[in-house]
């Protein structure tokens, strides 16, 4: 029986790596082909991974919680096969084996793999080889503490220091500070100051060319555009991109932490050398020092829904229209339409008639439904209309698209949106229904808010926002009487919207909420 090894594969589209969250197999089981073998998160989804085999798990080489690059193995399989060629393959194998090991105690003057257990393979996870590379050790030379002779993160930790330790006896004071070395941590900000730096280098040039957008961005960041690494030359002279000033600036912030890094380092070794000789002025500023708690990694959909957000507040401008509708007959409409909105296996919320209200106001508003191409210098007015709806999930807001939402009925779009907001809940919905949005609607009411600013989903212009539908008092007829009222928050880009087309647009979705037989027009 052959042994296989299964490698990460593409889990999606532009996806490098992805944390590998749950394992459902263990060593000894045995699994078929398109059995899952384990679920990975990118920056997109979950994503179940199947096996390609059938056989028995020998071995699994990445642990739950790890980031594993695409192409890294993961597991290793026994596969299922024919006794007598699985005898055969056994035989060639040990055969060439042997003669491999010959070859090998030849060339290294006798000595051989015995004593490594494994057949001279070392069987640590990719962030422990990574590490290894980092600090410049031989993962051969380290013998592993952990299951089967495991090398483990300590394991290369303790490896490098004992080779500091050797190589540079006059080197740095090892200070023992909260349990970890202080000599280590300043080297690591040392170190880490020191990349920054040089990923910070000033350009020092006397002029450069830079859309109207980028040189605000740049004043938003406080960078010097003269000093940003240009990306291409125009007209002779260097231009810049946004993308190139928002690295320079994480660079400089990045060269900044890394400097106060190494300066609490310091700090630390410092306070615990005081603490060694008993110095109580020393200790009682370590316990002034960075507050404790817990500590939560900033990864997955977590980090790429906070680099969207951050990408859309630093490109484009926000403006939030803020307004309310009266919404008594929409309310009545549709709990006459529930009923038969269930007898044909539909739940009918409020959210299609917001999407019907919304399409038919982005067609009469075109560019509330455009996308700004930045590089040509173009509005492209989009001729589809694609309606994401903000799902809020236990990993965070996750956004699912209802495409082509103009050409679908108020229960088709029921079940459609639906259906995919119950897939983002359950991590199981595709990359692809994610994307291709054209204009986003969330809805803020659900929790009890009423207002919001939202964050455009960029690259779109705008996204609207709904509040809880409350009791509140109007005057018809001359009396004051209670309504259903609900609330709309409407953030647009205001390099393309102004403000009086932001309020026209949420002028027209008020008027068909407010009498919703005119959808039927729609």
């Amino acid at each position: 029986m052959a042994l296989k090894e299964f490698k990460l594969p593409d889990v999606g589209e532009g996806v490098a790596e992805g944390e590998l969250v749950t394992w459902h197999v263990a060593p000894g089981d045995e699994v078929t082909e398109d059995q899952v073998l384990a679920e990975v998160e990118t920056d997109k989804a979950l994503v179940d991974v199947p096996s390609p085999f059938n056989g028995t798990v020998k071995e699994l080489l990445a642990e739950e919680g790890e980031v594993v690059p695409v192409g890294n193995v993961i597991i290793t399989i026994q596969e299922d096969g024919d006794d007598e060629e699985a005898a055969e393959t056994a035989d060639a194998d040990a055969e060439e084996t042997a003669d491999s090991d010959d070859a090998q105690a030849s060339d290294t003057g006798g000595e051989s793999d015995e004593d490594s257990g494994s057949g001279g393979r070392v069987f640590a996870p990719p962030s422990v080889r990574r590490l290894a590379r980092e600090l410049g050790v031989d993962l051969e030379s380290v013998d592993g503490s952990g299951p089967s002779g495991r090398v483990t993160e300590g394991d290369v930790r303790a490896a490098a220091e004992d080779d500091g330790s050797e190589d540079e006896p006059s080197g740095p004071r090892s200070v023992q500070s909260n349990g970890k070395s202080a000599t280590a941590k300043r080297d690591e900000g040392t170190s880490a100051s020191a990349s920054a730096a040089a990923s910070a280098e000033s350009a020092d040039r006397e002029q450069t060319l830079a859309a109207p957008a980028t040189r605000a961005l740049a004043k938003e960041e406080g960078v010097d555009l003269n000093a940003v690494p240009a990306t291409e030359m125009r007209d002779g002279e260097a231009f810049v991109s946004p993308e190139a000033v928002q690295e320079y600036a994480q660079a400089q912030r990045e060269a900044q932490a890394a400097d106060a890094e190494a300066v609490s380092a310091e700090a630390d070794a410092g306070t615990a050398t005081a603490e060694a000789t008993g110095e109580p002025e020393a200790a009682e500023s370590a316990e002034t020092g960075p507050g404790a708690g817990e500590r939560v990694p900033y990864k997955g959909v977590r980090k790429a829904i906070g680099d969207q957000m951050q990408r859309s507040k630093y490109t484009a401008p926000h403006v939030t229209h803020h307004d309310e509708v009266d919404v008594t007959e929409l309310v009545e409409l549709r709990e006459r339409l529930k009923p038969v909105a269930e007898e044909r296996g539909s739940r009918l919320t409020y959210m299609p008639f917001v999407m019907k209200a919304v399409i038919a106001a982005l067609k009469d508003f075109p560019y509330l439904n455009s996308q700004l191409d930045e590089e040509n210098e173009e509005i492209v007015l989009r001729d589809e209309y694609n309606i994401g709806v903000a799902a809020a999930t236990d990993a965070g807001l996750l956004v699912p698209v209802v495409h082509d939402a103009d050409r679908k009925g108020m229960l088709e779009l029921a079940d459609e949106m639906n259906e995919k907001v119950e897939k983002a809940r359950n991590r199981k919905i595709s990359p692809g229904e994610m994307r291709g949005g054209t204009f986003t609607i969330t809805n803020i009411g659900g929790i009890g808010g009423e207002y919001a600013t939202p964050i455009i989903n960029y690259p779109e212009v705008a996204i609207l926002a709904l509040g809880a539908i409350k009791d509140k008092p109007r005057v018809i007829d001359g009396e004051v009487v209670p309504r259903k009222v609900l609330t709309l928050s409407l953030s647009f880009d205001h390099r393309i919207v102004d403000g009086a087309q932001g309020a026209r647009f949420t002028n027209r979705v008020k008027e068909l909420l407010e009498d919703p037989k005119l959808l039927v027009l729609e």
